[in-house]
């Protein structure tokens, strides 16, 4: 049940970052909702692909079309308040990015991997719907930015899978976890923290 809550929310979380992506492009209703339906399930697709549960889970079961049509239809009409809120895309897809870290290294762990590639596998759920709908808004994906995005998952999914490894406390590691990545999402934003790049060498 906890898992499954969290899973919910962090559809919703990661649909209000595509719907709201779609409405700073201007995109019709229909592309608001869909956008907002890519977002929240892309990174689950390709995750249930790998560890072979198909059809993928948002496809199994209603719930996920009808959370990202309830986050499309807020920024629809109420895209004037949600755009009040500091960089909303950006804090939405933080936050989407943490729970789906949970919810994806859990899964691959359950399905017999090595902690190491579940914690791989958890960050491509975190960071697959941030993908696609940067990609069909036209816009370069946040995870080949510069800012830290793709490691603030890796790192939250592989304190998830350590710690089931070793069986310590699901709840208390699924929020540690989680929170790490949010935490570490949100403060390469605010202070700008990036990685090196490589320097040349002439």
């Amino acid at each position: 049940m906890f898992l499954t809550l969290v899973d919910f929310v962090g559809c919703f979380a990661f649909a209000l970052s595509g719907g709201t992506r779609a409405v700073e492009r201007r995109l019709d209703p229909f592309g608001i909702v869909f956008l907002a339906f890519v977002a929240a399930t892309f990174g689950g697709i390709i995750r249930d692909v790998v560890i072979g549960a198909v059809p993928p889970v948002a496809f199994a079961t209603w719930h996920y079309f009808a959370i990202s049509c309830v986050a499309g239809f807020c920024c629809v009409f109420a895209h004037n308040l949600i755009a009040r809120l500091a960089a909303p895309v950006a804090v939405f897809d933080a936050l989407g990015l943490g729970l789906y870290v949970v919810v994806g290294t859990r899964k691959a762990m359950d399905a017999g991997l090595s902690p190491l590639m579940a914690a791989v596998l958890g960050m491509i759920t975190a960071i697959g719907g941030g993908i696609g709908r940067d990609i069909l808004a036209a816009q370069t994906p946040m995870v080949l930015h510069k800012e830290i995005y793709a490691l603030a998952a890796l790192i939250g999914a592989l304190v998830v899978s350590v710690g089931d490894y070793y069986h310590l406390p699901g709840v208390p590691v699924a929020v540690v976890g989680g929170g790490l990545s949010i935490l570490l999402r949100l403060a390469a934003m605010r202070w700008d923290w990036n990685l090196p790049p490589p320097t040349s060498r002439t």
